[in-house]
């Protein structure tokens, strides 16, 4: 797997800070991974509370998905992959799955919601875009 560009980075940056400011009573991974039934697979940025840390904090992935797992999503990556991989954080626990483009454009799913929705249930005053300042 090559390393990711540095644009990638850069969001996995920002969403990370950007939770941590908005969501100061959980815990930000970078590169989290989590148990899925299709193996385990690795959310470029998640937040978890600290409750559902806790018991899992030394383990190499995560058996139970953080409460907002986050993809940026790369031009070689197809949509069916994102929603595949949005299904097994869901099947995993997952109550949000959010989608950053290329462009910093965030699309939020919940768990309980069939399509995208306007803002983040637990983190809703997150930006809809990361902008450069």
């Amino acid at each position: 797997m090559s390393p990711a560009s540095a644009w990638h980075r850069d969001y996995q940056g920002e969403i990370g800070f950007t939770l941590k400011r908005l969501l100061p009573g959980g815990r930000i991974l970078a590169e989290a991974a989590i148990q899925t039934t299709d193996g385990i697979k690795v959310a470029d940025v998640a937040w978890i509370s600290r409750e559902r840390f806790t018991p899992h904090r030394r383990a190499v992935s995560l058996p139970i998905a953080p409460e907002i797992c986050v993809e940026v999503t790369s031009p070689g990556n197809r949509r069916y992959e994102m929603l595949t991989k949005m299904q097994l954080y869901f099947a995993q626990g997952a109550q949000e799955v959010w989608l950053c483009d290329e462009d910093g454009r965030l699309e939020f799913f919940l768990h309980d919601v069939s399509e995208p929705v306007a803002q983040s249930r637990l983190c809703p005053d997150f930006p809809t875009r990361i902008e450069w300042e």
